[in-house]
């Protein structure tokens, strides 16, 4: 027998007591937590865009929580650089309803049974993007109440300040005149429109040489928004494709909850100041 060939560039071979690949992302997890509940074809394509997709959350998550001590740090450089990646999870995010809209109603029809209950409205991830960006709603967190390792760090996530929060107490401490419902109050509760914060961003738009960081950092807002505007509209779109006006497995109205979702804005002061500009 002749001599195996030597690995293209001296690639390794033998991984007995060491770390591969596949052990290093742990992909025999990954990979073995797919399992249908139905024998129909389709159904591998449904749990896998949504693990994708749970995934990529937590991403998106682990950067908004680091972004948010950052700015509350006033450290706004690596902030803008994490909310960029931010930006673009969520263009991947928005990139997966064009899989999953391959679906066609009688496939998805043909395992949708096998949901049970479980429905997106019950992603906990989810619902700890929406806190860490000031969409709250201590109603939200029902969903969970069952498993304390979940409901624990929304019930805290709803307490604290958010993002949005702390880029305007910033604002506070950089002199701007801010009203005292912008930077003290109950950070659990749904935030108001207030003038006196579209004043402030209004003045570092004019002013963008004075406030570069500050600017930054509106920009980076907007663009967060923007992306998660998208996700949202492709959100719904897919999900009317695909059943309708039907209602959701999870109890909602479907089509109907996510258009009002759609009305939801996270940054009001940000997108009215440029009215005033």
């Amino acid at each position: 027998m002749g001599t195996p060939a030597a690995p293209a560039d001296g690639a390794r071979l033998d991984f007995a007591g060491a770390m591969s690949y596949g052990d290093y992302l742990r992909l025999d997890q990954v990979l073995g937590a797919q399992h249908p509940r139905s024998p129909d074809h389709n159904e591998l394509l449904f749990i896998v865009q949504h693990q994708a997709s749970e995934l990529w959350m937590k991403l998106a998550l682990h950067e908004l929580l680091a972004a948010r001590e950052r700015v509350r740090a006033g450290e706004l450089p690596p902030a803008a650089k994490m909310l960029s990646r931010v930006a673009r999870v969520m263009a991947q995010l928005n990139q997966s309803w064009d899989v999953l809209s391959t679906l066609t109603p009688s496939e998805y029809s043909a395992f949708r049974g096998a949901l049970g209950q479980s429905s997106g409205f019950q992603s906990w991830q989810y619902r700890m993007i929406e806190f860490a960006l000031g969409n709250k709603d201590a109603v939200l967190v029902g969903p969970h109440r069952h498993r304390p390792d979940l409901a624990g760090p929304l019930e805290r996530l709803l307490a604290e300040p958010s993002l949005y929060d702390e880029a305007l107490r910033l604002l506070g401490r950089r002199g701007f005149a801010l009203g005292e419902a912008a930077i003290r109050r109950d950070w659990s509760a749904p935030r108001a429109f207030d003038e006196s914060v579209c004043e402030a961003w209004v003045a570092v738009y004019r002013d963008t040489g004075a406030h570069w960081d500050l600017y930054e950092l509106a920009e980076k807002l907007v663009d967060l928004e923007d992306a998660f505007r998208q996700w949202r509209f492709r959100h719904v779109t897919t999900v009317e494709r695909i059943i309708g006006a039907k209602r959701g497995t999870g109890g909602t109205s479907g089509v109907a909850y996510l258009r009002r979702a759609l009305d939801v804005v996270l940054f009001p002061e940000l997108w009215r100041a440029r009215t005033a500009l």
